[in-house]
C-alpha cells in the first residue's frame, strides 16, 4: 500500500459526484439572561447569524476539504435560500452545474438556536415531497454528464424526496458500466433501493429500522450477522456500520473489521457522517484496504465531532492525527 503522505496527495487528483439532499444549515447564536414573561420559555438575545452547507452540500464541503472536487448534483427550491446556497458554493468555488432549481420545490433548511452550546430550538423549512417527472429528468441528465468526470459517486439520502428506487438503481447501473465505485450514506425511505454499490455506510439506528431488527448497540454478533444479510440481500460489497461511541464495524465478503472509538471531547456528532462517508469514498476511489478505510473514516469522523455545528474535516489534523495513530 503506499505511504500516509501518498494517499493524502492522491485524494487532490480525485472528483466525486455527490447526489442527494442538499440543504442549509442555519445558526442563530445568542444570549440567554431571562424567562420570557409571557410562557415558561428562554429569551434569546441574538448575537450572530451564520449559514453553512448542510446534507448532500456538506459532503461536497468535505470532499474539498479533503483536496479533492466536488462535483454536487441535487434539486433545490427557485427561492432565496436556493440562491443563496449557490452563493456560498459560488464563494468557496465548488462546482455547481449539477444543481437544479425548481418553483415547485422550496429548499431545506435547518435552523438552530443556540446559547453557549446548548442547543434551544430547531427549526425546519423543508419539503419530502418527491421529484416529479421534469425535475427528475433534468437531474438524471445533469448525473449522467457529471459522472464522466467522476472517480467515485456518493448517494447522500436525507429522505428528502430528491432520490429514489428508479434513479438510483439508473445511476448505479451508469457507475458499474463505467468501473466507477459507489458509496451511500442511507436513510430509512430508500434503505432497500441500494443493490449493487460498493460502500453502503448506515449507523446502528438506520440499520435497525431499515432491516426491521433490533439489538444491543455493543452486540458485535447481532451487527456482523445484520450487516451479512445487508451484503447478500442487496449484493453489496462492503457495508460500513458507524456506531457512536462504540466505533465503526466494516465487512465484505473477505473481511470484517471492528475499529473502536477514539477517546474525544464531544461537542455535538451532527455532520459525522457526512465526513466518515466522504473519506471512506475517496479511500474507495484510490482502492485501498477495507481496514484502513474503516480506521481513517473513523477517526475523521471523530474530529469533526469535537465541534459545535456541522463542520467540514481539517484535512492537516486529519493527516497529523493518522500519523499519531499510525494509520
Amino acid at each position: 500500500m503506499k505511504s500516509l503522505e501518498e494517499i493524502f496527495d492522491n485524494f487532490s487528483g480525485l472528483n466525486a459526484l455527490i447526489v442527494g439532499d442538499v440543504m442549509m444549515d442555519s445558526y442563530v447564536w445568542g444570549k440567554v439572561e431571562r424567562i420570557s414573561p409571557e410562557a415558561p420559555i428562554p429569551v434569546i438575545s441574538i448575537t450572530n447569524k451564520e449559514i453553512r452547507l448542510g446534507g448532500a452540500a456538506n459532503v461536497a464541503k468535505n470532499i474539498a476539504a479533503l483536496g479533492a472536487t466536488p462535483l454536487l448534483c441535487s434539486v433545490t427550491g427557485n427561492d432565496a435560500d436556493g440562491k443563496s446556497l449557490l452563493d456560498l458554493l459560488n464563494s468557496r468555488k465548488m462546482d455547481h452545474r449539477g444543481i437544479v432549481m425548481s418553483s415547485d420545490r422550496i429548499t431545506t433548511v435547518k435552523e438552530r438556536m443556540i446559547s453557549g452550546s446548548q442547543h434551544l430550538l430547531r427549526i425546519d423549512r423543508e419539503t419530502t415531497k418527491s421529484l416529479n417527472d421534469i425535475e427528475k429528468s433534468k437531474l438524471f441528465s445533469k448525473a449522467k454528464e457529471l459522472i464522466e468526470e467522476a472517480d467515485v459517486v456518493i448517494f447522500e439520502d436525507y429522505d428528502k424526496g430528491v432520490l429514489d428506487k428508479t434513479l438510483i438503481q439508473s445511476i448505479v447501473e451508469l457507475a458499474q458500466k463505467k468501473g466507477i465505485p459507489t458509496a451511500v450514506d442511507p436513510k430509512k425511505e430508500n434503505f432497500l433501493s441500494y443493490e449493487n454499490v460498493t460502500l453502503f455506510k448506515p449507523n446502528l439506528k438506520e440499520i435497525k429500522e431499515g432491516l426491521k431488527i433490533d439489538f444491543r448497540n455493543d452486540d458485535e454478533v447481532a451487527i456482523s450477522e445484520a450487516s451479512k444479510t445487508l451484503r447478500t440481500m442487496m449484493q453489496i460489497d462492503k457495508v460500513f456500520i458507524t456506531r457512536s461511541e462504540h466505533g465503526v464495524f466494516l465487512s465484505s465478503n473477505e473481511h470484517q473489521h471492528i475499529i473502536p472509538a477514539h477517546v474525544r471531547s464531544i461537542s455535538d456528532v451532527s455532520g459525522a457522517g457526512d465526513t466518515v462517508v466522504s473519506t471512506a469514498a475517496l479511500c474507495l476511489a484510490l482502492g485501498l484496504p477495507d481496514k484502513f478505510i474503516a480506521e481513517l473514516s473513523n477517526l475523521a469522523g471523530g474530529l469533526v465531532c469535537e465541534h459545535l455545528g456541522v463542520v467540514s474535516i481539517d484535512k492537516i489534523q486529519l493527516f497529523s492525527e493518522a500519523k499519531k495513530y499510525n494509520i
